[in-house]
């Protein structure tokens, strides 16, 4: 049983970080040339605190509703913890994006390399699950290159938008 709280614990804490690095992607995607650099950093992580709130909470009272009662503080503060890493996620992302805007680049390039960071993250965490996943080989390749283009797929509209829609 603890093997298997365990277990469950590590893929949560793994899907979370899956989906906070898009979310940080999508976010410095829709908006890395609309906002100055602190604004964008700071859109990032409210964002992800919106996105967090609001899985927990549809996670909490979805799943976990028992005879009519509400999970207690303890369920809660568990659940919290262990999808904490969708915010994390971000940390580096956002590293990059301030650290390359201090270095002396425009707004739209650190956004453009906090992105690069948020995607080789997403790829990571894709090889990471998908290896916890016992998946090897062309399964292996094919469950990370997914999370690659998925990343280049946001660059591209990114850019697209950016470019010719703006």
């Amino acid at each position: 049983m603890a093997d298997e709280t365990a277990e469950r614990t590590a893929g949560r804490r793994r899907a979370s970080g899956i989906y906070g690095s898009i979310v940080t992607a999508a976010t410095l995607t829709a908006a890395g040339g609309q906002l100055p650099t602190l604004p964008l950093a700071v859109a990032v992580v409210v964002t992800l605190l919106v996105y967090w709130t609001a899985e927990e909470y549809a996670e909490l009272l979805g799943e976990h509703v028992d005879d009519g009662k509400l999970p207690g503080m303890a369920q809660i503060s568990a659940e919290l913890r262990r999808t904490w890493p969708m915010v994390t996620a971000s940390y580096g992302p956002l590293a990059a994006l301030l650290l390359v805007r201090l270095a002396g680049a425009s707004p739209v390039t650190a956004a453009n390399a906090g992105l690069a960071v948020a995607v080789m993250l997403l790829v990571y965490h894709a090889w990471s699950a998908a290896r916890v996943a016992r998946l090897r080989g062309p399964a292996l390749i094919g469950a990370t290159c997914a999370a690659g283009l998925l990343g280049v797929v946001m660059i591209l509209l990114k850019n697209l938008v950016l470019v010719h829609l703006h």
